[in-house]
This record gives structure tokens, sequence and C-alpha cells, in this order.
């Protein structure tokens, strides 16, 4: 339910940020151990990067709220203590060093971002994180864009905050080449227009990183940038590239 928004002005662009929203892990956490987690409990470094251990025994035992009580006895981090042991003392079941005994600040809003959004943005040293539901209206919207999104899509927008104002967005999403997955990291200005473009986590996929895959979205925006298939790298990149300024669009640019 949207019941908390907050209004943020970036320069000529009113953004409707539902500050209450989170994705579908976080929202069945929250029902099963009765408190929010950070990104940092199902992802390596941060929304929208690769999942951890404990994110990939909750995938692997339904995806579900069932599925933390399924995976509950398990240790998914190996440091000696139970999932469920961990969850219930708020410490990060899906974090070597966050035990029972030293929950870490792992719950603390400045550990939510990750090191390669803020390295985009030097100098800023508040962020605001939103999580997002897409609603049924974004996604048809989405739709009409060119892209079918859907829950697999929900992942954290990251807003840098310079002198009470939001100074641009940072967004990372999966993206799949000949069955290897890599991550897309992508920023704007206020306008929405692509500031940055880069891979994430993409040792596996040789080429990946190759900036000249991304030189071509910097300056565009979501109508601009063209989309791509399964047929190439380069189409892969593009795929992603357009996905994530769609979800961008959708969420933060009234209808």
């Amino acid at each position: 339910m949207r019941t908390c928004s907050v209004l943020l002005l970036l320069g000529s662009l009113t953004l409707s940020l539902n500050v209450g929203a989170e994705p579908r892990f976080a929202r069945l956490y929250k029902q099963h151990y009765g408190y929010p987690p950070s990104c940092h409990a199902c992802h390596k470094d941060g929304g929208g990067t690769p999942l951890n251990a404990y994110g990939e025994d909750w995938r692997d035992a339904g995806s579900n709220v069932g599925a933390f009580a399924k995976i509950g006895e398990q240790d998914s981090d190996g440091d000696g203590a139970s999932n469920a042991t961990e969850a219930k003392a708020k410490a990060n079941p899906g974090q070597v060093r966050s035990t029972p005994q030293s929950p870490g600040d792992w719950l603390d809003t400045a550990n939510l971002i990750p090191r390669e959004v803020q390295r985009l943005f030097p100098g800023v040293t508040a962020y605001k994180p939103l999580d997002t539901i897409l609603t049924d209206k974004e996604l048809a919207r989405a739709e009409k864009m060119g892209v079918s999104l859907g829950p697999q899509d929900e992942t954290t927008i990251y807003v840098p905050v310079r002198d009470g104002k939001a100074a641009g967005t940072a967004i990372i999403v999966p993206a799949q080449f000949k069955g290897e997955q890599f991550f897309v990291l992508l920023a704007t200005n206020r306008q929405l227009e692509v500031s940055h473009a880069v891979a994430m986590h993409a040792g596996k996929v040789d080429g990946a990183d190759d900036p000249a895959l991304y030189a071509g979205a910097i300056g565009r925006t979501v109508e601009q940038l063209p989309g791509g298939g399964p047929d190439s790298l380069a189409d892969a990149v593009a795929a992603a590239l357009k996905r994530a300024a769609v979800l961008l669009h959708v969420r933060l640019k009234p209808a």
C-alpha cells in the first residue's frame, strides 16, 4: 500500500517517491522476523548486486515467506550461528562478520549504498535509498516504452542528496549473456539523463566491462536509448541499460 510518499525536486523534474516500498524479499523478511533488513541480508554489496549465500538459499527454498523457516536451521554464511538465530538477534544471516553476539552496523542506512554508487558522486555523504514496488500502472507504462517488467525487477534506486537536494539517481540491474550474469550500473542527472553507465561483477563475461559498450548511453534519456536483444553482448548491455532507465522513468517521473 502506498501510504507514505515524499516529493523531491530534481531540477525540472518532480519525483514522487514512496519511502515505504520495499523489494519482495525485504517485505517478506519483515513479515517473518518483524523488522526490515538492509539489502546486505541477501546481496553481497547492496541492492542490485549478486546474491550472497543466504539470498541464494532463500531463492532455492522457494522465494516466499515460508522459505525463511525452511532455511532457518541452516548456517548460510558459515559463522556458526543458524540463520534464524541470527535474524532474531538482528544479526545478518548473510554476512559472516555479523553474529548474534556482534551484529554490527549492517542495518544502518549509511551501509546500504554500494561502493560503486558512492564513487559516482564524490563529495556526497547522504543518500536516500528507495526500494521499489512496481504498480500495474507503472508496468503498463514500461510496456509502452518497449520493456516488460515484473516482480523480479524490484530493486533499489539510490538518490544522492547534496545540500538538501537530490543530485541525481543511480540503479543497478542484472544482465545476461550466454547464460552468464553480470550487472550494469546506470546513473543519471536531475533530468534523468544518463550521466554514467558501467559494468559490475562482469568477470565471467569477457568484454562486458568494455567502456565502448556503454559510451553511447551517456547524455541520453530513456526515450533515446535503443534497447537490445539476446544476440550479442552489445545487445545484452543495451537491453540492461534500457531496462534500468525505464525503471527510473516509470517510478520517478509522473505520468
